[in-house]
């Protein structure tokens, strides 16, 4: 089974390009798993799990079930958070693995993924304002793509995220920085839907 992700910025059309990917690859007779790394973290599910069912929430009214896009609309952490952040971290990797053991006992062709570990690396270097050292056994995609998209372009798009133009140009930076450290392939984020696909595709056609 063959691993192919797309990172980049909140608003950048990763989410799009993946799914159009998605739809390729089944129109070619492949088994194509969906994978969305937010979704798939336990700290994620820990916090879906206390919004639902919390009873001091729900009496206190004081942490109401939030959207997705409020959810992870987080642009700072303090030092415990942070902590915690990194040992779900290292749960998340041991149960990604389970997962691709399960997937290829399946017979999946493909794990598509919207974001990867990655993501996860470079959010937790945004929000500790330090560089950090890349401690983790990351599975390495066989295709890792990066969407590199203006924060400009991506602040005059339908879909705003909410954390702000400085937010995404302070994140740009970490993403340009580290890109070519995790091996990220680059693509130009900033041209029309139709190119951006095109450019995906010559990138995973050695592993169709």
């Amino acid at each position: 089974m063959k691993i192919i992700t797309i990172s980049g910025l909140d608003g950048s059309g990763k989410s799009t390009q993946i799914n159009l990917l998605k739809n390729y690859l089944e129109n070619q007779g492949k088994k194509v798993f969906y994978f969305h790394a937010i979704n798939f973290s336990l700290a994620n599910k820990i916090n879906d799990f206390k919004n639902k069912y919390c009873l001091i929430c729900k009496l206190t009214k004081k942490c109401k079930f939030k959207s997705e896009k409020e959810r992870f609309s987080v642009s700072k952490a303090n030092f415990l958070q942070i902590f915690l952040r990194k040992i779900f971290l290292r749960i998340d990797l041991i149960r990604f693995k389970v997962l691709l053991k399960e997937l290829e006992r399946a017979n999946f062709d493909y794990l598509v993924s919207d974001r990867c570990f990655y993501d996860t690396l470079i959010n937790l270097e945004y929000l500790s304002k330090k560089e950090g050292k890349n401690k983790y056994s990351i599975i390495r995609p066989d295709v890792c793509l990066y969407l590199q998209t203006e924060p400009q372009l991506i602040i005059s798009r339908d879909r705003v995220p909410d954390q702000g133009l400085q937010y995404l140009i302070d994140k740009k930076v970490i993403y340009d920085r580290l890109a070519p450290i995790f091996e990220m392939k680059i693509i130009n984020g900033n041209e029309s839907l139709d190119i951006v696909q095109q450019k995906v595709l010559s990138h995973v056609m050695h592993i169709i």
